[in-house]
């Protein structure tokens, strides 16, 4: 083959480099992957790959799209090592965050990816209701997820996502970008010559239940009561057989076997006026769920020339989720125009709008307004149409039908009257000039906005459980964050050395505020307004604005395109500090060798060999309004209450040092593409809350003090083991660890352990110095020297410890990922498996569904003799010896006491999983027929999620995890809602 000379122009040193590669040289490099790519980096700075001293890795629209999700992140699950989605199964919605690298503070906020959208920061917080995932037995409401601002980012407008993990590579974000960054650069206009693209992408999806419990219908409603003649009986209300039983949650009542009681007639309201057949069924849980539906059209426009490119785009998706009368409704409207004024002037801009709109979400958790709470009660022996009236004979409006407890609402009450609002609007945009000063120097400005608008509504109708008369809430959301950025930047080369320097600042203004209004009981019923309400109660808006000001620089210097070095330094400002220690300074500095090329080792076999290296530090503020006394305002108008935390004025920053290292390999004509990391992060001085004498007024106060690190490694391969004309089969895989230990913890605590949060009152993540963060704490089992559980001989009941006990970590010791594609002509297969080892999860529904006997476990032991169980273990004698357990208890006793509520060891469960998570064939037009339907291309394609799960998990998902009013909280399943299976068909035409 002749040699050529051929000029690339690639991006390198954020400038522009001329490379000479050879024709030759260039099909050994490129054979299949371009391993000179040009990634995104902070700041939306384009990198050329090899000159990164960090991990980058990029995901094309094409592999978001492929499945098409609600929300465009959980497309993310499996295929970044290190990368976590974590959601809290709480509706369709469904809120995420994004970890990355794991915890890193000891404050749950501090641990999320920062979401970047062209250049600028988005603010991803949440707003709660206020409430706990655990509220039973209180008037209480509880969490709706309502979704966060990742749910607003439209999947059709992405063009690419690159995922920067580690703080050196966010480092010039500062705070914000300290557990690292997700760089969403969105689509623009890439027709030539002036012609107008169109491009459509339709999709409809439909969602079926993934996992159920293991519900038993062998016996119905009681608690093995025995009528005159020693039988077990059952009686609604009081009745010839005896007393009533109807009114218990328990299933440890009579075997299904032919027999006749007085049971409920859903007619009377009452009780039948003969026996009727004692039978299951087996459909009064899972017959409430429908199949959901999702649809979604997407139309865009673009086109660009030599001055000009646009795109403009519109999409509406409708979800009907599969609890009944929930879902939502979608619009995104996006719009992006760069247009060169001048050889020196360009500019660009770019808007989003997305408004969300929902008549009922639901609620989430474990109390009466949660649909998790019935399915819990529900008992084997009574029918679902019973319920389907909602409203009892002539009390429309006024009292429910459920005619087992007045405390568990009827299930088609909470879903057509217990009513969850939302109206968003959400805004973001930004417009950047760049101009060109000179041959080697030009200047950015951009301005970027972020708006939301949201108002949401609560509605509990007369006779719920919590709301005897009723209850109206509205919440008024308001945000704004602006984001104004300046940056100097000059380039040139010195016979073999490029040379960048930046230099640029920052000002972010955030300003939200929430409006409160609570009608507590209302004058009329079914009328859900302000003015109805029996009590009002108003929370006015308090203030919570903050701005950090911020200079930043950074320097990169390569030599022959074969090493490189990069500079950054960053100064903030930040209003939530003391003025003594608002002003805090990081550096970071990373490198990379280009070995292949160093020592000239590149062949057919062995294509590329990368060394990189980083180091930097990275400050960290905190929430406004910590340093001095601010009251809040009261449920009372005019009035105001003292807050409960004790502020400190002489916070300092939390600053976390960051080493990270690794290799990338690419191997026979970059078939074969290996990378391997490994990571350190520590971060001191964390800004927690602990406890303080109540005697003070106050519950809490905040502090600097503590230490964390992670450890951790990852490794990517991605390969081609078959490529040719007609057919390719691509694989790419990852896989990581993460190790966290805690170094150090508050003085004040003298070895005693930090709670660092709750969930229900039994589960208590507690920081100890040497464990870690995600370590679940809770009482147990108490067990025999030689392992064996103790029982007292008195009941035959478990001994009840007086210490809680480490149960277990909410993490995993490893999570990995695979993916398949599959080419032949002109169909596409493709399939992704992801998965993790280890990792606990407590689950609330476990243990209550086991203390009422509705679980398939809990059959064991029923058919004893008198129904009696031994428990496996021993009893502790007089003299401290131990003997075998012979006192045998009901089956209903012995399973309410061994998997009660506080015992968090016996109702916690090994979350290991290897999941199906998504699924496509494709079928693209050839060209003989799309040239005759006058259009460019046209891909018609199957597709499924969740597809399948293997667990040995008992509930509805494995990767549980709890609405805590704004919180999602690993670990714990407080109420999950089922987790869904999707299959569904996607339609793309361009012309």
């Amino acid at each position: 083959m002749r040699k050529e000379t051929q000029k690339l122009l690639v991006l390198s040193l954020l400038g522009l480099v001329s490379v000479s590669l050879t024709a030759q040289e260039k099909a050994k490099r490129d054979t299949i992957k371009n391993i000179d790519e040009v990634v995104v980096t902070a700041l939306g700075i384009k990198r050329q790959d090899r000159s990164l001293g960090y991990v980058a890795e990029t995901i094309k629209s094409e592999e978001l799209l492929r499945t098409q999700n609600n929300n465009w992140s959980q497309a993310l699950e499996g295929r970044v090592a290190g990368l976590k989605i974590q959601t809290a199964g709480a509706g369709p919605l469904g809120s995420s965050t994004i970890k990355l690298r794991g915890d890193i503070s000891m404050n749950a906020s501090e641990n999320n990816a920062l979401i970047v959208i062209d250049g600028v920061p988005m603010n991803n917080n949440t707003t709660g209701t206020g409430f706990s995932a655990y509220g039973a037995g209180s008037k209480a409401d509880l969490p709706i997820d309502y979704g966060n601002g990742i749910n607003t980012v439209n999947p059709d407008d992405i063009e690419s996502i690159t995922v920067l993990k580690g703080s050196t590579a966010s480092a010039l974000y500062g705070s914000r970008g300290a557990g690292g960054a997700i760089m969403i650069t969105t689509k623009s206009g890439k027709s030539k010559n002036g012609k107008i693209q169109v491009s459509l992408n339709s999709y409809s999806s439909y969602d079926t239940v993934l996992k159920w419990p293991d519900y038993q219908y062998e016996y119905g409603q009681g608690t093995m009561q025995k009528d005159a003649s020693g039988n077990y009986f059952y009686s609604y209300q009081v009745s010839a057989d005896g007393l009533n039983t109807g009114g218990t949650s328990s299933a440890f009542g009579p075997k299904f076997a032919g027999q006749y009681f007085f049971q409920y007639d859903p007619k009377t309201e009452g009780q039948s006026a003969t026996r009727q057949l004692w039978q299951p069924y087996k459909d009064n849980i899972k017959g409430f769920w429908k199949t959901g539906t999702t649809f979604s059209n997407n139309i865009s426009l673009e086109s660009s020339n030599e001055t000009t490119s646009f795109r403009s785009s519109l999409t509406y998706l409708k979800n009907e989720w599969m609890m009944p009368n929930t879902g939502f409704d979608r619009f995104n409207a996006a719009f992006s125009v760069d247009h060169k004024l001048s050889e020196k002037l360009k500019i660009g801009i770019k808007f989003n709008y997305n408004k969300t709109k929902s008549d009922n979400l639901p609620a989430t958790g474990y109390s009466n307004q949660s649909i998790s709470y019935f399915m819990i009660f529900q008992n084997p022996n009574v029918d679902l149409s019973w319920y389907a009236p909602i409203w009892k004979s002539g009390k429309d409006q006024v009292d429910q039908v459920h005619p087992f407890s007045s405390f568990i609402d009827n299930p088609y009450l909470i879903a057509y009257e217990m009513l969850n609002g939302v109206d968003k609007n959400f805004i973001t945009g930004n417009v950047n000039l760049n101009y060109k000063i000179t041959k080697n120097f030009e200047v950015l400005v951009r301005s970027g906005m972020e708006l939301t608008n949201e108002l949401r509504t609560q509605k509990r109708p007369y006779s719920s459980a919590n709301y005897l008369q009723g209850m109206y809430r509205e919440q008024h959301i308001r945000l704004m964050d602006l984001n104004n950025d300046i940056l100097f930047t000059y380039k040139n080369k010195f016979n073999d050395f490029d040379f960048s320097a930046s230099v640029g600042g920052n000002i972010r203004y955030t300003e939200y505020t929430m409006n409160d209004y609570l009608a507590d009981g209302l004058l009329k019923p079914g009328l859900y307004t302000m003015p109805n309400g029996i009590s009002n109660i108003n929370k006015f808006a308090k203030p919570s604005d903050k701005q950090v000001n911020s200079t930043y620089a950074l320097a990169t210097l390569g030599y022959k395109n074969k090493a490189f070095l990069d500079l950054t330094a960053r100064n903030d400002w930040s209003s939530t500090l003391p003025q003594e220690n608002r002003s805090y300074f990081y550096p970071s500095v990373s490198t990379s060798f280009i070995l292949s090329d160093i020592f000239k080792l590149t062949s057919d076999k062995f294509n590329y060999w990368k060394l990189r290296a980083s180091w930097s530090t990275v400050g960290n503020d905190t929430d406004p309004y910590m340093l001095i006394k601010y009251y809040n305002n009261s449920d009372f108008s005019g009035s105001v209450e003292s807050p409960a935390l004790y502020p400190n004025p002489n916070l300092k920053p939390n600053m976390i040092t960051n080493m990270e290292a690794g290799m990338d390999f690419s191997f026979l004509k970059n078939r074969i593409n290996y990378s391997i990391t490994a990571y350190q992060n520590n971060s001191k001085d964390q800004i927690v809350k602990i406890p303080t004498l109540w005697e003070t007024g106050y519950s809490n106060r905040v502090i600097n003090a503590g230490e964390v690190r992670n450890r951790g490694l990852e490794m990517t391969l991605n390969t081609y083991p078959i490529r040719n004309k007609n057919f390719s089969w691509s694989v790419n895989a990852n896989w990581s660890l993460n190790r966290n230990k805690i170094l150090s913890l508050p003085e004040e605590f003298h070895g005693e352990p930090y709670t660092m949060a709750s969930v229900g009152g039994v589960v208590y993540y507690n920081a100890f110095v040497g464990g870690s963060l995600g370590d679940m704490y809770g009482y147990g089992l108490m067990y025999s020297p030689d392992g064996q559980v103790i029982f007292n001989a008195s009941d035959g009941l478990t001994a009840k410890p007086t210490q809680m006990k480490k149960i277990g970590n909410a993490y995993p010791e490893w999570r990995a990922g695979l993916q398949n594609e599959f080419r032949y002509k002109n169909i596409t297969v493709s399939f992704s498996f992801d998965g993790q080892y280890k990792g606990m999860a407590y689950s609330q529904s476990h243990h209550k569904m086991t203390e009422q006997g509705k679980l398939e476990h809990t059959l064991i032991g029923r058919d004893n003799p008198g129904g009696l169980i031994v428990g496996a273990g021993v009893v502790q004698n007089p003299d401290g010896s131990f003997s075998p357990n012979t006192k045998g208890v009901l089956a209903s006793a012995y399973y309410a006491d061994y998997y009660r509520r506080a015992n968090v060891e016996t109702n916690t469960f090994d979350t290991s999983f290897i999941k199906l998570r998504d699924a496509r064939i494709s079928y693209s037009f050839p060209k003989t027929v799309i040239e005759q339907l006058k259009i460019t291309d046209l891909t018609l394609a199957l597709f499924g999620r969740n597809l399948w799960m293997w667990t040995k998990f008992p509930l509805f998902d494995p990767e549980a995890a709890t609405l805590n009013d704004n919180q999602i909280t690993p670990g714990v399943e407080m109420g999950q809602l089922p987790t869904a299976r999707t299959v569904g068909i996607q339609l793309n035409v361009k012309f």
